[in-house]
Formats: structure tokens, sequence, C-alpha cells
């Protein structure tokens, strides 16, 4: 095999498989993934179509027009696959709906599987990341006090969670495997998280250094390879003195997001003797901007719920801001300049919320696909009429002001009853409740919490007035506008939040790859 094997684990939708697989030298793809674990039945969906369209890719044939179809909602999934039965199969090969840890799938069951799926090749790559609902620290501060509340000031389910130690799975297959390179991927939180009192992160270090004593120490067995590795930082391409040298700050390397991660580069001890001169750190690139990478997306209204959603009640909705209390309480620059976008929504409003219409992608052919017809994923939420009236606002204090509105900066009347908003109000806990994405920066960290509510993920164009789209968000991920996300609305928000951006995997592939076959 030319290619070089790649294990997915605990993959999502497929964001650094996807990165991984783009990854092409003289015209042919340098990476494949033979097999990818998730047990999110919709993301594992999301995984199995991108295989059945990367059977096309990887073997520089055309992608069918019955693909672009089935994005279009003409044909069914069933129909589509059945067209095509040989890629089909190879997808449902390579996309495993498989729980890690669960007593459904023992370990020599997904031992097996992955042998198989290997073929005999030794050196292969492993990738992933854990479910870091645990590592993270707004997750872990919401896990905290919700049991401290609940339990008296107890916490000690929090310390018990499953996924603190789900990295051991990850483990469990390196030492019974023994990959070349394996690239692990998780939240900063991973670095601060304690359990039991104790730091984490230097454990699970210590852990993949040594991964045979480690899977014997934890019971996992006998008789494994004794194999080690050095873990190293991609930023600077060495084994670093400081943990913080592990996190990749995305939007320095032409991600359009300020999304920061934690990714460790575990290479195997006899190849890294081998090859050590040629590992390279990733190299720093010029920031994208929301403006770079969402400027030419089709415009769409958002609707309207509990109540009659048509575009004139849109606009009438709209409207009737200027006869509440609140707008009586604005700035003169904010209240003239919304005075000027409604009266540009009455002239000519935007009438659609599903994109149905052809586009022409004006970036960069990373996004690009001349064979869509229209943009996939790409429809709005409805939103109540008071959160319209805090969208229309927010969005324009970002047009005037160039920055984002804290909660401080709201008038009164317009503030949400929620009984903590008067601590953000004065600072006391989060006070960026309503947060716009503004047009010259990075978007702030997307993640699955986009599934929940858009608040965090303002429009910056008040002519919208609505939160981001998923195709949107897949777009601050990276994903290409051809990567079609399974599941409704809310799983599809979910998986694409969860993902590792395409774009900075595929600035990983090049590094680990130049330590293979540079």
């Amino acid at each position: 095999m030319n290619k070089l094997p790649i294990i997915d684990l605990f993959a999502g939708p497929g964001g650094l498989g996807e990165g991984f697989s783009a990854l092409r030298i003289n015209s042919l793809s340098a990476f494949k993934i033979v097999l990818s674990i998730e047990k999110d039945p919709y993301a594992h969906k999301t995984l199995q179509l991108r295989s059945f369209y990367r059977q096309f890719i990887c073997r520089n044939k055309e992608v069918p027009p019955e693909y672009y179809d089935y994005l279009e909602g003409e044909i069914t999934r069933k129909e589509l696959f059945s067209l095509y039965k040989s890629e089909a199969q190879s997808a449902e090969d390579e996309s495993w709906l498989c729980e890690l840890g669960s007593e459904k799938y023992p370990n020599n069951l997904i031992y097996n599987r992955i042998r198989m799926a290997l073929r005999g090749n030794k050196d292969f790559v492993l990738i992933g990341g854990p479910p870091c609902q645990a590592y993270s620290l707004v997750g872990r501060s919401r896990m905290i006090g919700g049991q401290r509340n609940a339990n008296n000031g107890d916490i000690s389910k929090f310390e018990q969670d499953h996924r603190h130690i789900l990295y051991r799975q990850y483990l469990r297959i390196i030492a019974e495997h023994s990959p070349a390179v394996f690239v692990m991927e998780n939240v900063k939180g991973i670095l601060s998280s304690k359990l039991d009192d104790k730091p984490i992160f230097p454990e699970i270090i210590k852990d993949l250094k040594e991964p045979w004593q480690a899977a014997t120490r934890y019971d996992y067995g006998k008789g494994y390879q004794k194999s080690g590795y050095r873990i190293l930082s991609f930023a600077t391409g060495k084994e670093p003195d400081d943990y913080r040298d592990f996190m990749i700050k995305s939007e320095q390397y032409g991600i359009p997001q300020a999304r920061h991660r934690v990714i460790l580069l575990g290479i195997r001890e006899d190849i890294y003797d081998k090859r050590k001169s040629n590992i390279t750190a990733l190299k720093k690139k010029d920031s994208l901007s929301l403006k770079n990478v969402l400027g030419d997306i089709p415009a769409l209204r958002s609707g309207i719920s509990k109540d009659k959603d048509s575009c004139d009640r849109w606009s009438e909705v709209l409207a009737e801001a200027v006869k509440e209390k609140w707008f009586k309480e604005l700035d003169s620059m904010v209240e003239k300049e919304i005075g000027v976008i409604l009266d540009s929504i009455k002239q000519n409003p935007i009438k659609e919320r599903i994109n149905k219409k052809k586009y022409k992608a004006n970036i960069s052919g990373w996004f690009k696909d001349e064979c869509l017809r229209c943009l996939p994923n790409h429809s709005t939420r409805s939103h109540m009429k008071t959160d319209l009236h805090r969208y229309l606002f927010a969005s324009i204090f970002a047009k005037v002001n160039e920055e984002s509105p804290d909660l401080s900066d709201f008038p009164l009347s317009l503030l949400p009853n929620h009984k903590n908003v008067m601590e953000g109000v004065e600072g006391k806990t989060f006070g960026d409740r309503f947060k716009v994405q503004v047009w010259h920066l990075p978007s702030t960290t997307v993640t699955s919490h986009i599934a929940k509510d858009g608040h965090y993920f303002i429009h910056p164009d008040p002519l919208q007035c609505r939160s981001l789209t998923v195709r949107e968000a897949a777009r601050l991920q990276t994903f290409p506008d051809n990567y079609y996300f399974e599941g409704n609305r809310t799983q599809q928000y979910h998986q694409v939040g969860n993902a590792v951006p395409p774009l900075l995997a595929y600035q990983l592939s090049e590094v680990v790859h130049n330590i293979l076959r540079g």
C-alpha cells in the first residue's frame, strides 16, 4: 500500500480524517483512511457519506452527479448507494458505528477489526480525540457546580466521570498495535484538569510515552509490544519543557477561528531515531477574518418562532423595534443606524430562509466545488421576537463600534428576564451572552453549544438578523462546501462544533508525512 494507512478513533464527523485524506503528493493521495470509529449515529452517517465521496477522489474518478442530487434532496441516500454499490460497500467497511469502552464492543473485536483494516501494514497513523466534556473548562465548571448544588458539595460523580479516562481506550490501541505515529487532540482544559485532586495531563503524557507499561498497570493484560514514544509539540517540532507548547492556536495557522486545542504528536522511538532530522513545526500563517470565508455566502433572513413566519411578517416584527421602550434608550449613532437598516429591510427584504439557488464561491479552492448547484446545510433558525430585536441591536452595535456588545451595553429593557443577567451586566459572570461575530476578525471558538442556541454566534449582517447557519459554522471550521452533514439541524450543529478544522488537520498531515516519507 503506497498510501499511509489511517485509523481514526472518536472520529466525529471526520474533521481530522478529512485533512489527512486531502494531502496529495505528485497528484496522489498520501494517506488512506482504512477505518473510522464513531459512536454517534448521525456523525457516523456523515462519516460514511464522506467516505463514499472519497472513494471517487482517491481513484481519480469524477464524483457522480447523483451525489449532488442527494445533497439537494432529489434522491435518497439508499438510491445513491444502490447506484454505486462498490463504493458504498467500501464506505461501509471504512466507517464503523462503534462505542469504544462499551461492553457491547469488547476489545478483541476492536483489535481484530483494526488488524483487518490494516491488512498487515505495521507502520500506520492513529488519529483522534477522546470525548472532552469532562476536560472542558466550561463543561467542568457546569458539572461541578451542578453536582455541588444537588449533592451538598459532593462532587464525587464528577470525579468518577468515565470521560476522564476515555483516552485510555486510545492508549490501549496504541499499546496493542504500535502505530508509527499518533495524533491526539483535546480541549485546552485538559492541561489543568484534575482527577482525585491530581493533575491529569502529566499522567497522560507518562502513559503515552510507555503505553505497554500503562496498559499493564491499568490491568489491560500483558504481552504488549514494548514500543516507546516521544511526545512532541506540533507548534515547536520538539519535546516541550512547558506543556502549554502542546496548545495549537488555530488562528495563527490560517484558520478563521480563535480555536485553541491541545494536539499531541506521538512518534514511535525507532521512527524518531531514524527520522528526527525530518521533524518540522507547523508554519505560521496570516489569520483569516470572518469576511474572508463568509463574505460570498448567499444572504438568508431568519425565521420567526411562536408567530406566523413569512417575509412580510418578519419585516413587520423588526420594524416594531422603533416602538419599543429599549429603542428610546439607545445612543444616537446606534439609533440612526437601526433606522437605516430597517428602511433597507422595508424596501428590499431578504425573502429566503433556505439556500435554493446557484452560488459562485469567490474564495480559495479548499472550500470550492464548481459542481454544487446550491450550498448544502445552509438554512436558518427561527428566533423569538424579543431575540430578533436583541440580534438587531447587537449586530448594529457591532457594526458601529467594530466589536460585539457586552450585556452592560444593552438597553436595560432589552435584556432577557433571567436570574443571572444582572450578574453579567455587573461583570460578575459572563457578560457576552449575545456575541456578534465581527467581520474583520476570526470568529470565536465554534463549539457544540451552538446546537442549543445561536446567541454566541450572531451574524454580523443586521439585514439578515439571525444566528449562523450550519454551513457558515462549517466554513469557520474549514469544511469544504461539498461536505454534507447528516441528521437534523441540531445534530448537524453538534457535529460541526465538535470537529477538528480539516484545514488545520491538513497542515498536521504535512508534518506527519514529512516524518514518515519526507
